[in-house]
């Protein structure tokens, strides 16, 4: 791993933006999650592995993002639907949640 020296500025609330190089070493993006280990006085950061994400599903709604944001393959489903689609690309689903209302599975 090669050598990275780069220096965040504390906000009043404790929070710091993760430097680029950094984040592209970790391989995290948007959404993704580090942790934050102290040893003798130094802080290791390292990327955390989604629990419970399946790699085949991961891949296909990565595809399926790709396409719905470029307008591709998207013609066929109502304007609604890819509306709705597209403002939820980005929300982050906690698998560990309790979930509301009934349901059946």
């Amino acid at each position: 791993m090669p050598a990275i020296h780069e220096i965040a500025t504390l906000t009043s609330k404790g929070q710091a933006t993760v430097p680029k190089s950094v984040r592209q070493l970790l391989g995290v993006d948007t959404g993704g999650k580090i942790a934050f280990d102290v040893r003798a006085g130094d802080v290791v950061v390292s990327r955390v592995e989604a629990i419970h994400e399946d790699p085949a599903i991961g891949a296909f709604l990565s595809l399926l993002e790709a396409d719905i944001r470029s307008g591709r393959n998207v013609t066929t489903l109502p304007d609604d639907l890819a509306q709705t689609m597209l403002a939820n690309a980005d929300h982050l689903v906690n698998l560990d949640e309790d979930i509301d209302g009934e349901f059946a599975i």
